[in-house]
């Protein structure tokens, strides 16, 4: 295949051209380039007939071309993307075996301790993967293991974007998507964990049955149509299993898909640095790096699922035996993500059930597990819409933030941790009660005080943190970073020389908004003659609110300040704004301050899309 391309007029010589004006050459462009992300690219030609019937080329050239930022914390949703694709692998092998039925056999395999003994038939098909099945034992720890890894890779994922404020328009539905997965996540694994009918998951599916229960007037109905008769009944296996391999990873992977989908059409959010802004992505294209990246890490998470199954065992069913529900285990608690509900029904106190109309209301069940559990998902699925009305920020946002200029936020997603741990903790009373030699009443009262006060604490110790460290970064940027040398002036003064930061270094620490209440926005409360102006019903509310997320704000450096440190006015431009508001280029970022054209144009900074 031949092309012409033009060499540019007053270069004619180059090619031995002693005529003037514009000329031409032929050169050679290869059918196919391995640069596929590359513009003008060519694909092989097989992929032409395809084309012309479907238009793959375009999408491919689309996707192959789509450039993503690099950066560590990205990998997290990585993690729990492939820890889902293990975990459908494995789980594909493990229905081979599985016999999802509770009809009663005896045991006659190879686990000696069991045999004899009457079990089902769920039971029995998972004794005979873990010991018959050549390789059996290794997948079904493999599975085990990469569903905690995928919940973990989940709430992970969800703290940095919680925390870099990467929810924020236009990515509010991606969040909610990303919410109902996390749900749909734990359901899952609690429906996993029930299948192999031994002691510990029948007692998890008897404390189900008892949230069921605690429902206000329709419990006794939910539980029967959810058991298909009294507990335990012979139905709830079978259902679990088709919910787990059917109905549940069905609307998972639909769920993945469409969130990537939404990660990949708006541009990708990127952490703040020279030449990264609103309008534009900093990073590689998918093909070759990206893909290739990607590809290596997909094994590295395999490779260390695989080690840590094979040398950490994790539910040993035949150590627990059967389901009998005339038993339960001592010490029993859920996987880590339901900790804090289970923590939670320990902590709620028994006079919290009482009888009404002729009803047992069991306010002391019902409210840690039917209500507390959607209660969670829902406050983290309107977060984002709550920030941005409380805030009134409308923008597009793909320049990610840092925790500490977030100093609210951060501190309300800290006290969260806080009280989940609380709960977590709670979950454990009995076991720490006998560990460390403790009274189990006192742990308790201990955990429902700290469930009210340690939230509290945290937030203002993280607050004044976050703020301390955008103090520390307005000194940097002023001062510049210590070298600890101390020079004598011929006057005899004494004083450290600091390092002035070079515009890369300066660029994140004051890339970032000083936003300002609704209140001063909008306007005061009242007019000229006191009369307080016509409000609507929640303005108050969001008045307040914005106040309360904004009034300790730190504004960002402006070029003003910074000349007026330069001008060895530090003690003056760190006392405020205002006091270099007579200097020129106040107001405007110090990113657009005259000499940054070099790193704002991003030449240093790496492709952008």
């Amino acid at each position: 295949m031949s092309t012409t391309s033009h060499v540019p007029q007053g270069a004619h010589h180059l090619r031995g051209d002693d005529s003037g004006g514009e000329a031409t050459t032929t050169v050679t462009v290869p059918p196919y380039s391995s640069d596929q992300g590359d513009k003008d690219a060519k694909f092989p030609k097989v992929i032409g007939p395809v084309d012309e019937r479907t238009g793959l080329a375009a999408a491919m050239r689309f996707g192959l071309g789509k450039v993503f930022p690099d950066h560590w914390s990205f990998l997290l949703g990585e993690i729990a993307m492939y820890s889902m694709v293990i975990c459908l692998i494995t789980g594909t092998f493990l229905t081979l075996w599985f016999v999802p039925s509770m009809g009663h056999v005896t045991y006659d395999g190879s686990y000696v301790p069991l045999k004899g003994v009457g079990m089902s038939e769920a039971y029995a098909s998972t004794l005979d993967i873990s010991f018959e099945v050549k390789g059996g034992l290794l997948m079904r720890q493999l599975h085990h293991w990469a569903a905690l890894f995928f919940v973990v890779g989940i709430a992970l994922h969800a703290a940095r974007v919680f925390f870099t404020g990467a929810f924020r328009k236009p990515r509010e539905i991606n969040w909610v998507i990303g919410v109902v997965l996390s749900l749909l996540a734990a359901i899952e694994g609690f429906a996993g964990y029930s299948l192999p009918d031994d002691l510990l998951s029948g007692t998890g599916i008897r404390a189900m049955n008892g949230f069921m229960m605690s429902a206000p007037i329709i419990g006794t109905w939910l539980t029967f149509f959810v058991f298909g008769g009294e507990f335990p009944g012979e139905m709830i296996i079978p259902r679990l299993y088709i919910a787990h391999v059917l109905l549940i990873p069905a609307i998972l992977v639909g769920l993945f898909v469409a969130h990537l989908i939404l990660i990949v059409l708006p541009k990708h959010t990127h952490y703040p640095g020279p030449g990264r802004t609103d309008d534009n992505v900093v990073g590689f294209p998918v093909m070759p790096v990206y893909a290739a990246k990607a590809g290596g890490f997909f094994f590295v998470v395999f490779g260390i699922t695989a080690l840590v199954s094979a040398l950490v065992q994790i539910n040993p069913v035949w150590v627990f035996g059967p389901y009998d529900p005339t038993q339960v285990t001592a010490g029993s608690q859920p996987d880590f993500y339901m900790w804090f509900s289970d923590g939670a029904l320990r902590l709620l106190p028994g006079w919290l059930e009482f009888s009404l109309f002729g009803t047992v209301w069991s306010m002391n069940i019902f409210l840690g597990s039917l209500l507390l559990l959607p209660l969670v998902w829902l406050i983290l699925g309107i977060y984002p819409f709550l920030e941005a009305w409380i805030t009134g920020d409308r923008r597009d946002h793909h320049v990610l933030q840092r925790p500490r200029n977030a100093p609210v936020r951060t501190a309300i997603g800290m006290a969260a941790i806080s009280m989940y741990l609380v709960l977590a903790l709670a979950c454990i009373n009995d076991i720490l009660a006998i560990k460390l030699g403790l009274s189990i009443n006192d742990l308790t009262v201990l955990f429902r005080i700290s469930f009210f006060v340690l939230p509290v604490i945290v937030y203002f110790v993280v607050k004044r943190l976050c703020l301390s460290l955008q103090r520390h970064d307005r000194e940097k940027v002023l001062h510049g970073s210590e070298t600890g040398r101390v020079v004598r002036t011929p006057e005899g003064r004494f004083f450290e020389v600091h390092e002035p930061l070079d515009a890369y270094e300066r660029w994140p620490l004051v890339y970032y908004d000083t936003p300002r209440p609704i209140g001063e926005t909008v306007g005061p409360a009242s007019d000229q003659h006191g009369v307080r102006r016509p409000l609507a019903a929640a303005a108050g509310l969001r008045r307040a609110l914005s106040s309360f997320y904004y009034k300790d704000s730190i504004s960002a450096v402006t070029p003003a300040e910074l000349a007026a440190a330069h001008q060895h006015g530090e003690h003056e431009a760190l006392d405020g704004p205002e006091v270099a508001a007579a200097i020129e280029q106040h107001g405007a970022p110090v990113s657009e301050a005259p000499g940054d054209d070099y790193y704002r144009d991003g030449i240093k900074a790496g492709r952008h899309s």
